[in-house]
C-alpha cells in the first residue's frame, strides 16, 4: 500500500495517542479509586457552576471526601471561554500546592481545566499557546499534571482531545491551543450526568459529534502530507488514517442512529449515554485524523455575532455545534469529489440505510434531515448573518490554516465564500 512507504519527502507515519477512558452508568462513583491510582491525593475541581443547583458538585464533592481526596472547587467559567474568563481561571490555577485536575462540565470546562494545568506548569501568559498566526505556538516541553476529565454533556469530546478552544471578541474569532501534553489522563464517562441536560444543547453537542467524525473521516490522508523534519513537528491533527478511521466511523453512525432519540427524551439514557460514548470515540478520531473546513468556519460564524438565543441555553450567543453544522453541507458538497465512497458511507451511517451514490448531495441530504429533525438552525442567515458579513467571514476562517491545511481539497478564499454563500440558507 503507497501509505505504508515513504516516497521522497512525504510522510509515512501516523500516530494516535488516546485518554483511558472509564464509561458507564455509576462510572463517576469510582472517581475516588480512580484519582489515588493516578497518585492524586489533592486536586483542583473545575466544574460547571450550573451542576451545583443540580446538586453533581456536592456528589462529587462527597466522593472526594469520602476517599481521603481533598479537594478545592473553582467555578468561574465561562460558557464560550474568552481570553479574559481564561486568564481569570489560569490566575487561580497559579501556585496551588494540588497533584492535579479534574473537570466536571461540557467542552468549555475541560478546556478551562486544560488552559489552568498549562499555565500552571510551565508559566508565561495564554496567547503565548495560542495556535499561530493568532498567537506564539509556544509548545510544552515537559508533560502537564493528570487532568481527569468528566463530561456532563454528549458532544465536545474535548475529554479525549489536545485541543482547547477559546473566543478572542476583539479579534471577532475564535482559536485554540493545541498539544498532545494537554490531553486529560483518564475520561469518565457517565451516562447518569447528562439525564438533566436541556434537548437544545443535546442537539447542538451531538451535532458536532457527527461533524467532528464526519470532518476526521473524509480528512486529507495522512500520507499526502509533507513529513516533518522531526517527530517534534509532526502535528496533532495529521489527516485520515486507518486507526482513526475506526473511531470515526462508530461516532458517525451513532449520530445517526441515537441523536434525534437523545434530543426527544431526558431519560432516554442509552441514547444520551450513546452520544456520550460517540463524543469521546470522535475525539479519539478527530484528536489524531484532524477537522477542517467546517471548523475553520465555524470560529467565525460564532465569533462575529453574539445575538443568536439557542434552545436551552441562557444567553444570545452561537453554540459550537450549531456554529460547525451550518456550513457543513455546503463545505461536504465541494469536498465529495476528492473521496467519494467516503462521503456516501457517511452519508449511510447517518440516515441508516444505502442512499443514493451518484453524487455530491448524498451526504449533505443525510445531514440536513438530521439537522431539521434536532431542531437546528436552517444556516447562518438564522444566526443574525447577512450575505455582506462574508467577506468578513471568509477573513476569520482563512486564519484557520491549521485545520483548512487538512481539507481533501485546496480551499482559498474564493472557495470559502461560495461555502458561507450557500450555507445561507441550508433549507
Amino acid at each position: 500500500m503507497a501509505m505504508m512507504g515513504e516516497q521522497g519527502g512525504q510522510e509515512s507515519i501516523f500516530t494516535l495517542e488516546a485518554a483511558r477512558l472509564k464509561f458507564g452508568g455509576g462510572a463517576v462513583e469510582e472517581l475516588g479509586w480512580d484519582l489515588a491510582r493516578l497518585g492524586l491525593a489533592r486536586v483542583f475541581v473545575v466544574a460547571d457552576p450550573r451542576l451545583r443547583t443540580s446538586g453533581v458538585l456536592d456528589r462529587i464533592g462527597n466522593i472526594l471526601g469520602k476517599a481521603g481526596i481533598a479537594a478545592a472547587f473553582f467555578e468561574d467559567i465561562g460558557i464560550e471561554p474568552t481570553l479574559a474568563s481564561l486568564g481569570r481561571a489560569a490566575e487561580a490555577g497559579k501556585g496551588l500546592d494540588v497533584d492535579g485536575f479534574v473537570a466536571v462540565g461540557g467542552g468549555s470546562t475541560i478546556d478551562t481545566a486544560k488552559v489552568i494545568n498549562l499555565i500552571h506548569r510551565h508559566g508565561g501568559a495564554i496567547m503565548d499557546y495560542v495556535n499561530p498566526p493568532i498567537g506564539a505556538g509556544r509548545k510544552p516541553l515537559t508533560p502537564l499534571k493528570p487532568l481527569v476529565a468528566i463530561p456532563t454533556t454528549c458532544g465536545s469530546g474535548s475529554e479525549a482531545t489536545t485541543v482547547a478552544v477559546l473566543d478572542l471578541p476583539e479579534l471577532k474569532v475564535k482559536t485554540g491551543i493545541s498539544h498532545r501534553f494537554l490531553r486529560p489522563a483518564l475520561a469518565v464517562v457517565d451516562p447518569e450526568l447528562v439525564r438533566t441536560t436541556p434537548a437544545g444543547v443535546t442537539a447542538s453537542t451531538g451535532l458536532d459529534v457527527v461533524c467532528h467524525a464526519v470532518e476526521s473521516y473524509i480528512a486529507k490522508p495522512f500520507h499526502n502530507r509533507p513529513r516533518p523534519a522531526n517527530p517534534e513537528d509532526r502535528p496533532p491533527y495529521q489527516g485520515s488514517n486507518p486507526i482513526a478511521d475506526i473511531w470515526s466511523a462508530k461516532a458517525i453512525e451513532f449520530g445517526g442512529q441515537y441523536l434525534a432519540r437523545a434530543v426527544r427524551g431526558n431519560d432516554d439514557i442509552e441514547a444520551r449515554g450513546a452520544m456520550m460514548l460517540g463524543a469521546t470515540m470522535a475525539g479519539i478520531g478527530f484528536g489524531s485524523a484532524g477537522v477542517h473546513i467546517p471548523h475553520a468556519c465555524a470560529y467565525p460564524v460564532a465569533g462575529l455575532r453574539h445575538e443568536y438565543q439557542a434552545p436551552g441555553y441562557d444567553h444570545p450567543f452561537v453554540p459550537h455545534g450549531f456554529s460547525v453544522i451550518v456550513t457543513a453541507p455546503a463545505a461536504f458538497r465541494y469536498t465529495y469529489d476528492a473521496a467519494p465512497e467516503r462521503h456516501a458511507q457517511a452519508a449511510e451511517w447517518i440516515s441508516g440505510s444505502r442512499i443514493d451514490r451518484s453524487g455530491p448531495d448524498s451526504l449533505p441530504r443525510a445531514l440536513i434531515a438530521l439537522m431539521r429533525e434536532v431542531g437546528a438552525p436552517s444556516g447562518i442567515a438564522e444566526l443574525g448573518y447577512r450575505e455582506t458579513d462574508i467577506p468578513a467571514l471568509v477573513e476569520g476562517a482563512m486564519k484557520q490554516q491549521r485545520l483548512l491545511a487538512l481539507a481533501p481539497k485546496p480551499v482559498d478564499s474564493d472557495r470559502l465564500a461560495r461555502i458561507f454563500l450557500e450555507s445561507m440558507h441550508n433549507w
